[in-house]
């Protein structure tokens, strides 16, 4: 899996702060690194979230719940949602309305890992 590192993700927080506007910075780095790692847990050797749109629909998560950043949690969470997916060859199709409804629940808490991970499968172009 294509991943991004914690520089490159802190990176395309800042350009999305710039491009649309907040405040830029980190709030908190802990809940930063537990978000960013958050989708690479194993146990007992075995990866707990096994394929990409699993890691990713995790990770997302952690961002939005984690809230790591000062401003823009959701819209980084977003963005690299997206673009992990398609790093990662799987192209999803939605309506920007969809995009944004399914984030706006995710942080309200009433969309959590697995809803998250379901409007991913439901959303990607290869349903096999």
């Amino acid at each position: 899996m294509i991943v991004l590192s914690k520089e490159q993700v802190i990176a395309l927080h800042a350009m999305l702060i710039e491009v649309f506007g907040g405040l830029n910075g980190i709030r908190d780095e802990g809940l930063l690194d537990s978000a960013l790692n958050s989708a690479f847990q194993t146990f007992d050797s075995e990866d707990l979230f096994k394929t990409v749109p699993e890691k990713t629909a995790r990770l997302a998560i952690g961002l939005i719940k984690n809230h790591p950043f000062i401003d823009g949690n959701k819209r980084i969470a977003a963005h690299i949602m997206l673009l992990l997916l398609e790093l990662n060859g799987i192209a999803i199709y939605y309506s920007q309305n969809e995009l944004i409804d399914v984030i706006l629940k995710s942080a309200a808490g009433e969309y959590g890992y697995e809803e998250l991970l379901k409007w991913i499968l439901e959303h990607a172009a290869d349903k096999k």
